[in-house]
């Protein structure tokens, strides 16, 4: 049966002739070609089409029939698409062979010399505003209001030790059982104490192609089986770098004087995930390496990926604040 759902978000503008092309095939207006690809696979207009045929997996659009998410054209073009985005990382990633799972995630921990680590996270403790900190929280919006959903797209994948132990925090992301306790829930009660939309994809139009990536990462790992390494790989990554990040993210909300339900999301975050980095590092990651050793190579690729993107993000939002511009994307 085809539904078309009010409450989902609507269709984003696009930002070139491909996001054009994908939203107007949405709309039932099929182009009678796709366009040629976008010559950069970081940009705008290729990593905004991803971003929506990714998110008729989640949410869908309003207006967007549900059977649209298997149309055989929209994932022939995803998949050209995806193509080009993983060809693009694994050309800029390092191809050391004697790199492993275990090295990467030592590397992770490796906390920055001095007091101005020079990362996102030290700038808003020490030097950021609130409205800085406003536009960080609409554009992580896009994670957060789904973060722990295309992780649970593992879980099937895997067996054992892995499998036990990512359903464990996962429970624990997924609230434990109390909807109220949802980190999704608990980042949306951040968001109202910051005065922001909690709308689910309420921001997409302003999210910079940089935030899409982030995003589009998981959504590509997640969806595809022959990347189960990647996603573990990913999953460590977030959970390892969570805790000394967020409490940091804590001290800058203190200082800047926001509410305590923008502050709980992150001191939540810094117990939950200083847990969540052991269990994941020697039960998730451990356990699949012992049943599929040949992973190895996938885990390491999924934990760079993750840290180049983000690298990328934090160059954007830097850039903008140190020379006191905004760091969303103007109004449509």
């Amino acid at each position: 049966m085809t539904y078309a759902h009010p409450t989902a978000p609507p269709l984003p503008e696009p930002r070139g002739p491909l996001s054009a092309a994908v939203t107007d095939a949405l709309r039932a207006a099929r182009p009678a070609a796709w366009p040629t690809l976008p010559a950069d696979p970081y940009g705008d207009d290729l990593q905004l089409a991803l971003y929506v045929l990714y998110e008729l997996h989640y949410q869908g659009f309003d207006g967007v029939p549900d059977e649209r998410e298997w149309d055989p054209e929209l994932l022939a073009l995803r998949a050209g698409l995806e193509d080009r985005f993983l060809g693009a990382l694994r050309a800029a990633l390092p191809t050391d062979a004697s790199d492993t799972a275990g090295r990467a995630l030592d590397e992770l921990q490796l906390e920055p010399v001095g007091e101005d680590g020079g990362g996102l996270s030290f700038f808003l403790r020490d030097r950021g505003t609130l409205g800085q900190f406003r536009e960080y929280a609409a554009l992580r919006s896009l994670y957060h209001l789904k973060e722990a959903d295309p992780h649970a797209w593992v879980i099937p994948r895997l067996r054992g030790r892995a499998k036990a132990a990512m359903v464990a925090v996962e429970f624990d992301e997924f609230g434990a059982g109390r909807a109220d306790e949802i980190h999704a829930e608990l980042f949306a009660d951040l968001m109202r104490d910051l005065g922001l939309d909690t709308t689910y994809g309420h921001y997409l139009d302003s999210a910079p192609a940089e935030a899409l990536a982030t995003v589009n990462l998981m959504s590509l790992l997640g969806l595809h089986r022959a990347l189960r390494g990647a996603l573990v790989g990913h999953f460590a990554a977030v959970e390892v770098t969570s805790s000394p990040a967020s409490r940091r993210l804590a001290q800058a909300l203190r200082r800047m004087g926001a509410g305590p339900a923008a502050v709980r999301f992150y001191t939540e975050h810094v117990e939950a995930d200083a847990v969540h980095e052991q269990v994941v590092r020697h039960e998730v990651v451990a356990g699949l390496l012992e049943r599929e050793p040949w992973l190895d190579a996938d885990v390491v690729f999924g934990i760079h990926a993750t840290a180049h993107l983000e690298d990328r993000l934090t160059t954007r939002l830097l850039t903008a604040w140190e020379t006191d511009r905004p760091a969303l994307r103007p109004p449509r």
